[in-house]
């Protein structure tokens, strides 16, 4: 139980979860040697949890619990802690060897003080469970994470039904120095009873990367509109935009994000005017389903995006309520304003970099852009979300400034549009 000065708070964190193979029948048959060596590679893993900057959270027993802000720290830590201790156990005769099985995930827990609980925890523990000794396996969440990042191969090894945990867990591997070296294992998801989709990052035809903001406020705002769809699966954004700028196929984006369908296309700005490029495929058939190209002026940019998401849900057959078809048609979109919704796009785009002078940058201009348009729900969504991240990374100068702000933002938002579901989270 937590003390009343202590805070409990919830968050997203990357956990390790470690145990020794065997360890009570290694108690058993020696247990002076076996305690006098788990101390030994528990200062080990310690010391190498530390420089991969996590913390240890408990060590109970044979059992070590580790906090990371990263899931790529994690992973390298994890990676590092068998290469260290295969060293140490190659020492050993092989009945005295203690094999490590770490198990990690990324999730929502919640600290108590030094303390931490939750589904995410519980996850890496059960992801532990099903590792080999001396392996390491990872969640989706954290594989999706650090696929690209880190220069280790992965083997996908399925679905697997745990206790306490209500659906599966997709796990995977990681290939360590001393297993054969495989590329990434097709991983054939089943696909959701709904059309899926993932929309792909537009790529930026420009020429130049200042107007990369564009295309991928474009590649957004479809996002947007397509999740308001309730007879839809769609891939999220973070999700999406993992594969901004890799060489991967379109098929094997599909089989990883298990989705049906691909919408990818491209983006040139030129003065006043604008050309966009989108083609729908069936990534199980390879076929494409439709391709469109659009020449407009930019004051036209919102009726296009209006035409695409319709050409999408016709051609994926996606049945619409009543309610949905006028939510989509209604243009709820960041702004009537052209100059308005350029200023709200270049402030997401600093926004998603996350660090103090692009939430700055961030707050500026949608403060450039609420004078513009007072009445668009995402320029204060963008306002409020600057100012409590500022606040929750302790960049603040004033905490209770800064919550004050974001909370009428929020209300702000919501006021005039119920569409972003951000606004009630703020």
């Amino acid at each position: 139980m937590s003390n009343d000065n202590e805070k409990v708070t919830r968050k997203l964190s990357a956990i390790l979860s470690a145990d020794v193979k065997g360890y009570s029948l290694l108690m058993a048959d020696d247990e002076v040697f076996t305690i006098k060596t788990l101390k030994e590679y528990r200062g080990i893993m310690t010391t190498c949890i530390e420089q991969h900057s996590g913390r240890v959270v408990d060590s109970p027993g044979d059992n070590i619990l580790a906090e990371f802000g990263s899931a790529v720290d994690a992973v390298g830590c994890a990676v590092e802690i068998q290469k260290e201790l295969k060293k140490e156990n190659a020492r050993l005769v092989e009945d005295k060897r203690l094999e490590f099985r770490i198990g990690i995930n990324i999730g929502d827990i919640v600290q108590d003080g030094d303390r931490i609980y939750g589904s995410g925890v519980n996850v890496a523990a059960r992801i532990e469970g099903l590792t080999a000794a001396g392996g390491v396996c990872v969640s989706r969440s954290v594989y999706e994470q650090v696929k690209g990042k880190v220069d280790l191969d992965f083997r996908y090894l399925g679905e697997k039904d745990v206790k306490n945990i209500d659906e599966p867990l997709r796990v995977y591997k990681v290939l360590l120095e001393s297993e054969s070296q495989k590329p990434l294992v097709e991983e054939h998801l089943k696909l959701p009873d709904k059309p899926s989709i993932a929309v792909l990052p537009f790529t930026n035809m420009s020429g130049d990367p200042s107007q990369e903001y564009f295309s991928d406020g474009l590649t957004e705002q479809i996002i947007n509109g397509l999740c308001k769809v309730s007879n839809l699966f769609v891939i999220a954004r973070n999700s999406s935009f993992a594969y901004k700028g890799k060489s991967a196929s379109v098929k094997q984006i599909a089989k990883e994000l298990g989705v049906k369908y691909i919408l990818e296309g491209s983006v040139q700005k030129a003065g006043n005017r604008v050309r966009i490029t989108a083609q729908l495929i069936d990534a199980t058939t390879d076929y494409h389903m439709w391709s469109e190209t659009y020449d407009r002026d930019l004051e036209d940019i919102f009726t296009l995006q209006d035409e695409i998401m319709m050409k999408l849900i016709s051609e994926m057959e996606a049945n619409l309520t009543f309610g949905e078809q006028a939510r989509l048609w209604a243009k709820v979109y960041p702004t009537n304003s052209i100059a308005a919704y350029d200023k709200i796009m270049r402030a997401l785009e600093h926004l998603y970099k996350f660090t103090k002078q692009d939430l700055m940058k961030a707050i500026k201009l949608s403060e450039e852009a609420k004078e513009l348009d007072d009445k668009s729900a995402i320029v204060f969504l963008i306002l409020g979300t600057s100012h409590w991240l500022l606040l929750t990374s302790g960049w603040s100068k004033s905490a209770i400034e800064s919550f004050e702000i974001a909370k009428r933002c929020a209300i702000r938002s919501i006021e005039r549009s119920e569409v972003y579901d951000m606004s009630h989270a703020l």
